[in-house]
């Protein structure tokens, strides 16, 4: 247990310099997780502090903020959100795991079976599970998921790196590259505790490339690895530049099994589903785009139709007519996750839901009053209470789920609350004129500086960091080249690698914006006055 305790804390590059964020020799713990290593609280500072976590703050979570009305979530609130429940979930596994300890020194006759479980897996620590929260979102570009779809398009489509562009991996890539200490190493030199809890979606892209479905079955893969032999996963935690240092993080948790996530990086995930399915709708009803007659008419119309709807043929089934869309969620459920998916549990978290928002979340229009708030702010709260409650620990997961899951009822009612979020609001065709206008300065941009960085008459005057990031990332890949040839995809002759390392920068230049930062470089490259 030592040297599994030293792998957990051990990081990429010595350091011969104390931390800023390091107590002082002798000064008092702090009272929560007196246990807790002081390298993972130096992690979570300098997360913090990070140049990244702060343009967040200017980041789209789903809803714009605008000049007026409520205050909105952005993605640094959403992030702080994500901390505070993972730290409430994580606390309970570590609980067990104490008290599994406990019984192994032979203080207690108790013997905590979750508890073993978790020691087993490599442990679980309050503050990685926090470091992790205030992370996992770094990697997000201008507009969120949007920006982060046209980046993946352009960059495969068009500006030759078949790898393209995603967010959970660019995460990793700031955390161990992009970002700096002011040392003589990249990154944030994280332990490995800290990094493998990032590490959502633990392969590349390439690692699912010419997997078919006659290979292995849609209910068979992890979530997020996708069904498109072709292009290969759709989520993804590493580039290929990083996989190295996700195999090196991994390794230092030898239980846990090829695919799946470590304890704290479960936690993590599960935390930000809760807050994505709950703390979110906050900002819909707040904003006026969740309407309880639209709500309440799609669940009361599957309700009464349910037994029609179960035997319908599916190419006769139109998301836009009421009820429908929920059996196609349930179908999709159905195909994906077997394992747990289950009609009956379906149809009472449809009933439990819609009587959450139609008699709570939206029982008042929000006007800005006290019973508004209040009406929202119970909503929240008895959500939250009754998801962290409903944990469970599973030592032989199916490969979708994982070894922190939600219980069978509270995973069929986070669903339906995301199908809420995804139906009411995302889908909604009166976003699509600002999506479109957005869609247009990501990609001005994208192709602006990739345009700049080919004139040779003035690549010498663009951004320096982009320069450097070009010439770093070029040399990584040749690098692999002759050390991980595997690891590469798409043209790797010299010329095909100089190019994909020049688009690789011009991806992490324009994911490090925020929005408003989108907006400005899109006019000055434009040649607007701003």
């Amino acid at each position: 247990m030592e040297t599994f305790a030293r792998n957990r804390t051990a990081r990429r590059h010595a350091e011969l310099e104390s931390s800023q964020h390091a107590a002082f020799e002798g000064s008092l713990q702090l009272a929560e997780s007196p246990d807790t290593p002081e390298a993972f609280r130096v992690d979570l500072e300098r997360i913090r502090f990070s140049s990244y976590f702060a343009r967040l703050s200017d980041v789209t979570q789903v809803v714009p903020q605008t000049g007026v009305g409520p205050v909105l979530h952005n993605r640094l609130t959403h992030s702080l959100k994500v901390s505070a429940v993972a730290r409430v979930i994580a606390a309970q596994l570590a609980g067990h795991a104490a008290q599994w300890a406990a019984f192994e020194r032979g203080e207690t006759a108790e013997r905590d079976e979750t508890g073993r479980i978790i020691a087993e897996l490599g442990g679980c620590d309050t503050v990685v599970a926090q470091a992790a929260a205030h992370a996992h979102d770094l990697g997000h570009p201008p507009f969120g998921h949007l920006g982060e779809r046209v980046l993946d398009r352009l960059a495969r489509t068009r500006l030759g790196l078949p790898e393209g562009f995603e967010g959970n991996a660019q995460t990793f890539r700031i955390l161990t590259h992009l970002d700096t200490l002011g040392r003589d190493f990249d990154g944030l030199n994280l332990t490995a505790a800290t990094r493998a809890a990032t590490l959502k979606y633990p392969w590349t892209r390439a690692a699912w490339a010419g997997t078919s479905l006659a290979d292995v079955r849609a209910a068979d893969r992890p979530r997020g690895a996708g069904i498109n032999p072709l292009d290969g996963a759709d989520k993804f935690s590493a580039y290929a530049l990083e996989a190295a240092e996700m195999e090196e993080v991994l390794a230092a948790f030898p239980a846990i099994s090829p695919g799946m996530q470590t304890v704290e990086c479960a936690v993590m995930d599960l935390a930000d589903d809760i807050a994505y399915a709950v703390h979110d709708l906050d900002d819909f009803a707040k904003a006026g785009v969740l309407q309880r007659g639209e709500v309440l008419r799609e669940f009361s119309a599957w309700l009464a139709s349910e037994g029609s709807l179960a035997v319908a043929n599916e190419a006769e089934l139109d998301s836009r007519e009421a009820g429908q869309a929920l059996e196609l969620l349930w179908r999709r459920l159905q195909m994906k996750d077997r394992w747990i998916a289950e009609r009956d549990a379906f149809a009472d978290a449809v009933r439990v839901v819609a009587e959450e928002i139609g008699d709570g979340l939206l029982a008042v229009p929000y006007d800005g009053g006290i019973a508004s708030e209040r009406a929202i702010s119970g909503f929240t709260r008895r959500w939250i209470d009754r998801l962290r409650s409903s944990i469970v620990v599973d030592e032989n997961p199916d490969i979708r789920g994982g070894y922190v899951r939600l219980n069978h009822r509270s995973w069929h009612e986070v669903m339906v609350l995301k199908f809420v979020h995804a139906h009411f609001v995302l889908e909604r065709p009166e976003h699509a004129l600002r999506q479109r206008g957005q869609s247009r300065i990501i990609e001005s941009i994208t192709l602006g500086l990739d345009a700049w960085l080919s004139d040779p008459a003035d690549a010498s005057h663009a951004p320096r960091s982009l320069l450097e990031w070009v010439e770093e990332g070029t040399q990584g890949l040749l690098d692999l080249r002759a050390s991980r040839p595997d690891l590469l995809t798409g043209d790797t002759s010299t010329d095909g690698l100089i190019r994909q390392g020049r688009t690789r920068a011009i991806l992490d230049y324009v994911a490090g914006l925020s929005d408003q930062q989108a907006i400005q470089v899109h006019a000055q490259l434009n040649g607007a006055i701003v």
